[in-house]
């Protein structure tokens, strides 16, 4: 799959008035597909890989009926969508909605309130969103004009994994045996690895650009366990949005996208032809101390050759070859200034409002453990007696057989979660010094409960049991505001009064520093239950997880609906 929004008038429907309702099916079904000379079965949305695009403007009704024609149960989850007072649509199994069983069917309902950019969506169950991924490509409301310079074309490029093996057994696996899952064969650009990879030279995305014009880069990170740095040779781009949320302008010749995250960038084309091609690439950013797929992704950037002098397919070929170059594997350094490069607009048309009183405050410690090999059972998680576990202020989170919304929604939570989840570490300790020598982690389904329009502040610190270790922190039903940052351990006295109340980025996933912490703030406007995890796949998987409930409002526009009828039951 490969798309280029060349204008508005590519897709007529886009040009009416906002507001409407767009109707769309994805039919989740297996489909051959082959990578690397490698052919195997996956779970697609439509045949698709990867998935089709979900295209709406600012303020329109988004409608997608899901049918499960396979055997595994199946989840879709908005990423970044608000979902305001439409939680039943938001997809995490077991926290918002049992999932969609085979042969069943459930229709997602929201609108798209206040963003405009780039979302995806992605399976929430298991690793299925190895496969199951596609583009939300979300335009301003009709007749009002991007707060950068309008692109010639838009591109959306999506980041993702190969794997030769099948990511469910993988991560089956893995939890069977306590150990760090095997990791995937290669990186993906649109679906395609690219001429680095063995027998994957026919499978290279190429970007064919013409002199002197702009292009809008709609930059997804859908890979399942790898934050990843990315360049254009001999180009600099400028960031305008991250998370469907406009950002001031700066240059770079490369960025950091963490999966989860969402990065729009303007490309301004050489002015003439440059007789070169050049390599776009991507290649993990890796902090932890286990294995990962240290490999590149690359695609091409041709551009179109003047028509008078236009080349033969042989002498394309000849055109030398730029590459970019990029940061080393561990550049905690390049990581942490290119956040802090990140700010909101923050003017009149599009303010940063943050919240600049806080009713509660939290200190969330995340990062990873240890479980006890279970009896009679060899292990190979630390010690080959344990297996490997992750946790939030020491709980690790155990998804329930119930879904958490409808259990408080019909008031049932009784055997499905408690409302205990610690604000702050039950055992303080030297966070990014030296570990302490108990490993282990609790388990428990464990939420924290917000007043509605309660200001939270919320305060995620890296921790170095097992190691220390970046984790791109995804919240759901909320933008929040990364109002601070830092390395070492968070200091209460001395790091709130640097914060910035002023311009901080908004968005929906952010990167704990590796080392390091983020302190973020949000309004807890949203009536439902919101899932809170690691993106990195394998770090969800071991528990890096937990949930907040909102309660609702005392007005009824605050207060969250009924389930639909279609709602999944366990």
């Amino acid at each position: 799959m490969f798309i280029v929004l060349n204008t508005l008038w590519l897709f007529p429907e886009l040009a009416s008035s906002a507001g409407v309702t767009r109707h769309y099916k994805f039919n989740i079904k297996l489909q051959n597909v082959t990578r690397l000379c490698h052919t195997k079965s996956i779970v697609s949305v439509n045949g698709q890989f990867p998935g089709p695009p979900i295209f709406a403007r600012e303020g329109d009704q988004v409608v997608v009926k899901v049918v499960n024609h396979v055997q595994n149960n199946v989840t879709i989850h908005w990423h970044g969508v608000r979902q305001l007072r439409s939680g039943w649509a938001d997809g995490p199994a077991y926290v918002t909605q049992c999932p969609i069983q085979t042969g069943q069917t459930y229709v997602y309902n929201f609108t798209i309130t206040g963003q405009r950019g780039t979302l995806f969506w992605h399976a929430h169950i298991s690793w299925l969103r190895a496969t199951l991924y596609g583009p939300i490509i979300i335009l301003p409301k009709k007749n009002v004009p991007y707060p950068f310079v309008k692109p010639y074309k838009e591109v959306p490029i999506i980041f993702g994994e190969w794997w030769n093996a099948d990511p469910e057994a993988v991560i089956t696996q893995a939890l069977q045996n306590g150990g760090g899952p095997n990791v995937s064969d290669a990186y993906t650009i649109n679906g395609l690895p690219g001429p680095l990879y063995n027998c994957s030279a026919q499978d290279t995305f190429k970007l064919k650009v013409k002199p002197g014009r702009t292009y809008l880069l709609r930059l997804i990170n859908a890979a399942l366990n790898d934050e990843l740095f990315f360049s254009i040779a001999n180009h600099t781009l400028t960031v305008v949005d991250v998370d469907a949320i406009y950002v001031k302008p700066f240059k770079t010749d490369t960025i950091l996208i963490t999966p989860g995250q969402t990065t729009n960038l303007l490309l301004k084309a050489k002015p003439h032809f440059p007789n070169a091609t050049f390599l776009m690439a991507a290649r993990p950013y890796a902090t932890g101390r286990g294995t990962f797929d240290n490999s590149t992704v690359t695609g091409l950037l041709h551009y179109e050759t003047p028509p008078k002098s236009s080349p033969s397919a042989s002498s394309f070929k000849n055109l030398p070859l730029f590459k970019p170059t990029l940061p080393a594997l561990n550049d905690t350094s390049f990581a942490a200034n290119f956040t802090r490069k990140l700010r909101s607009l923050a003017n009149s048309q599009f303010p940063a409002n943050v919240p600049q009183k806080v009713d509660k405050q939290f200190f969330f410690t995340v990062g990873l453990g240890t479980n006890p090999c279970p009896q009679n059972q060899t292990c190979q998680g630390p010690n080959n007696s344990t297996k490997f576990s992750a946790s939030v202020n020491n709980v690790s989170f155990v998804l329930p057989t119930t879904a958490i919304l409808q259990a408080h929604f019909f008031q049932q939570s009784n055997g499905v979660y408690t409302t205990d989840f610690p604000a702050t570490p039950i055992f303080p300790f030297n966070y990014t010094g030296t570990p302490p020598n108990n490993t282990m982690v609790s388990n428990g389904t464990k939420v924290v409960v917000l007043p509605f329009n309660t200001s939270v502040e919320l305060v995620l610190q890296d921790t170095s049991i097992l190691g220390i270790e970046s984790h791109p922190l995804h919240l759901h039903g909320f933008n929040f505001f990364v109002v601070g940052q830092g390395f070492g351990n968070f200091d209460s006295k001395k790091d709130p009064p640097k914060f910035n109340l002023v311009d901080p980025v908004e968005r929906n996933t952010v990167g704990v520093p590796s080392g390091g912490w983020v302190a973020i703030r949000f309004l807890a406007d949203n009536p439902g239950v919101w899932f809170m995890h690691c993106h990195l796949e394998v770090h969800t998987s071991w528990g890096l997880k937990m949930a907040w409930m909102v309660m609702d409002g005392k007005l009824p526009n605050q207060k969250l609906p009924p389930p639909p009828s279609d709602l999944p039951q366990c």
